[in-house]
């Protein structure tokens, strides 16, 4: 019985853990079936991480934004790589929040979502945006205020191409330069983004003469574009050559350079004629921030007092559109009316490269080293290229740090002394092999015959001491160091 008991008592706890081992599984199953969180959508962005050279810009997934009140969020197609990015990634920008940022002032793309009291767009609408930065991203939330639709013919990279460059062209030409009928103008980098716009809008104005700085393969190019007169800075003096064509000069000035070329812009005016600054590319060389080029711009920059401007009815003016941020009306009005030219077959701007977002570093330099003829662009859709062979690849190599005056005169002077102790030990050696019947000879030489003092003298001086001859070494080690710091 006992037996039997025992039996069906293990039994009996058999089938309740038989029937309890169900219980745990709907609790799986509804965990299971509770829906997970959805993930955060996030977009490629090109990011500037530091100020330096190329290796500072990444591609990077960031969240996506949202539509706020006023805002219209926007699919990027291509959006537009300008002059003032290159200086900002070099630090020489003081319109940009510091880095990480987000670069990046214009683009085109499609409305994909509009924000709260937003009128006069629709979704999937064309349209082109500007802004203070942050373009570079697949998806961009732009206030609606800037804005604008894109004409039906016009293409992405057109749309991304025209506002910075057409924008800032027509207030030099149109509200500072005041350019009429029978005047003329000095275009700078005429091949260049805002060059190639400010000829084409000087161009809408009647009998108005263009001289157009570029280097001689872009001549071709830029006077198909407008201009009269095309002259290779490279190999000659661009205020000469104007001179000889118009010995007056010119009416307007377009100086994007700074430094001594402004002093040489002011001088090519004519009396009341305008030159108009609006960058300072001089002070930009290579792939970093280059002090001494900046020193030399800042040193030769012309300093004009009020006084000679009225004896020579002369006018300076400085541009910066990210400086028009609270005036959006003028801004939308002169780019409305930059539109109807395009609608009118009046402007178009020129596509030098479309650039994948991965390639960024090398879009930059295509512009660094001033071999591209129009606009530069970025376009999140682009797949990245290989570079053709012979092509440079931008890089930014770690460079060997030289070593402080101290290390380097510590080390000659360290050589120095081994050179010293190797000369003493090979003194020492010719002097166990000397014989010493030799010494009397040298004495008797030295009193039978006086004329060999001074050669007795001369060998002499080669056994000085090795401790006095590290001094010598030591002093001309430290001079050349010095140069070499110098």
């Amino acid at each position: 019985m006992a037996e039997g008991g025992d039996a069906a008592t293990v039994a009996h706890e058999a089938g309740n853990a038989v029937q309890e081992t169900p219980k745990a599984e709907p609790e799986k199953a509804a965990a299971a079936a509770e829906p997970a969180e959805p993930a955060e959508p996030t977009v490629r962005t090109i990011v500037l991480t530091g100020h330096g050279g190329y290796d500072k810009l990444s591609v990077q997934q960031k969240p996506q934004p949202k539509a706020g009140k006023g805002e219209v969020l926007v699919r990027v197609k291509a959006a537009g790589l300008n002059f003032s990015e290159l200086m900002v990634r070099q630090g020489l920008h003081d319109r940009m929040a510091k880095p990480p940022v987000v670069l990046g002032m214009e683009a085109a793309g499609v409305v994909e979502e509009l924000g709260e009291d937003v009128s006069g767009l629709e979704v999937g609408q064309n349209v082109i945006c500007l802004a203070q930065t942050g373009m570079w991203r697949e998806v961009v939330a732009v206030p609606a205020t800037n804005v604008f639709l894109m004409p039906e013919e016009m293409s992405y990279e057109e749309g991304a191409a025209i506002p910075l460059s057409y924008l800032t062209a027509y207030f030099m030409l149109f509200d500072f330069g005041n350019l009429r009928p029978g005047k003329s103008l000095l275009v700078h980098i005429a091949a260049g983004g805002v060059g190639w716009a400010a000829t084409q809008l000087a161009k809408t104005v009647d009998n108005v003469t263009v001289f157009g700085t570029a280097s001689a393969s872009k001549h071709d190019a830029i006077k198909e574009n407008g201009v009269d007169h095309p002259i290779d800075y490279r190999t000659r003096d661009y205020s000469e050559e104007i001179k000889n064509i118009s010995p007056k000069g010119v009416d307007v000035v377009l100086d994007p350079l700074g430094g001594a070329d402004t002093s040489k812009g002011l001088q090519l005016l004519r009396p009341m004629g305008k030159i108009i600054t609006y960058g300072s590319a001089n002070m930009v060389k290579g792939e970093n921030r280059n002090l001494m080029k900046m020193a030399k711009t800042l040193w030769q920059s012309t300093s004009v007092s009020p006084v000679s401007l009225v004896k020579t009815n002369k006018a300076i003016a400085g541009f910066q559109l990210a400086h028009l941020t609270g005036e959006i009306d003028l801004v939308r009005s002169a780019f409305q009316d930059i539109l109807n030219m395009y609608k009118d077959g009046k402007i178009k701007p020129r596509i030098d490269s479309v650039w994948a977002f991965e390639q960024v570093a090398e879009a930059m330099q295509q512009m660094n080293e001033r071999r591209n003829i129009g606009k530069v662009i970025l376009s999140p859709e682009k797949e990245p290229t290989k570079p053709a062979e012979g092509d440079a690849v931008p890089t930014s190599p770690i460079k060997k740090k030289k070593p402080s005056l101290f290390r380097r005169l510590s080390k000659r002077a360290s050589r120095s002394k081994d050179e010293g102790e190797k000369k003493d030990e090979v003194k020492e050696e010719k002097k166990e092999e000397a014989p010493a019947v030799e010494e009397p000879e040298k004495t008797q030489v030295t009193i039978e015959n006086p004329a060999e003092t001074d050669d007795a003298k001369a060998a002499a001086a080669d056994i000085v001491p090795a401790d006095d001859k590290p001094v010598e070494n030591e002093e001309k080690g430290a001079g050349d160091a010095s140069q070499e710091a110098e």
